[in-house]
């Protein structure tokens, strides 16, 4: 059965998952990343793509994701026919490579960031990255340069960051620094492998 050994890195947008994943790469983890197989789908699928949206979202075979995300970022109808195209794709890449993974009997992490949302994924542990939702649009506004109205329309688009830090089997707080942080993830982490050391 696939998953297995499995933890969700997950969290809200401009909370920090790219950070920590790093961290836990550091630590020997092996990351599936859903987005970049999200990426390769759509790459790879850019005949589709071009057959459902049209071709001016497709370039030299790649799709032009920031366009494409401006079309179904703002119509509910286009998100659905991208979603019900990509995610079954998405869904059987993660878990053919968690597949592999369970074999080598160790803990590994999957980041999904909207895995409580699309309530497709059979795993159990998760690991929330949280911050207050004034530093989250704080961040998302200085990382992307983007407008307070656009950063928070793209945090209300998703779950609410307190109800994510209550589902938490493992929580991490990235209000402080680098060292903190840090701090934090080694102490998630030593609780990780010494929980999966007793299966």
């Amino acid at each position: 059965m696939a998953f297995e050994y499995a933890v969700v890195l997950t969290g809200g947008i401009a909370t920090g998952k790219s950070t920590v994943a790093k961290i836990f790469k550091e630590y020997g983890f092996e990351i599936i990343d859903a987005d970049k197989i999200a990426h390769e789908m759509l790459d790879l699928h850019h005949k589709k793509i071009e057959e459902l949206f049209g071709s001016k979202y497709v370039e030299n075979k790649k799709v032009i994701r920031k366009q494409l995300g401006s079309l179904i970022f703002g119509d509910e109808k286009e998100k659905k026919r991208l979603e019900a195209l990509l995610h079954p794709l998405i869904f059987s890449e993660i878990e053919h490579r968690a597949t592999r993974e369970d074999k080598f009997k160790n803990p590994y992490l999957i980041d999904i960031p909207l895995f409580f949302e699309t309530n497709r994924y059979p795993i159990k542990e998760s690991i929330v990255i949280y911050v207050p939702k004034v530093l989250q649009l704080e961040r998302l506004i200085k990382r992307d340069n983007s407008s307070k109205e656009e950063a928070q329309a793209r945090i209300d688009a998703q779950m609410d960051i307190e109800e994510k830090k209550q589902r938490a089997t493992y929580l991490i707080d990235n209000q402080g620094d680098m060292k903190i942080l840090q701090q934090v993830c080694a102490k998630v982490k030593d609780k990780i492998i010494a929980n999966y050391k007793e299966k």
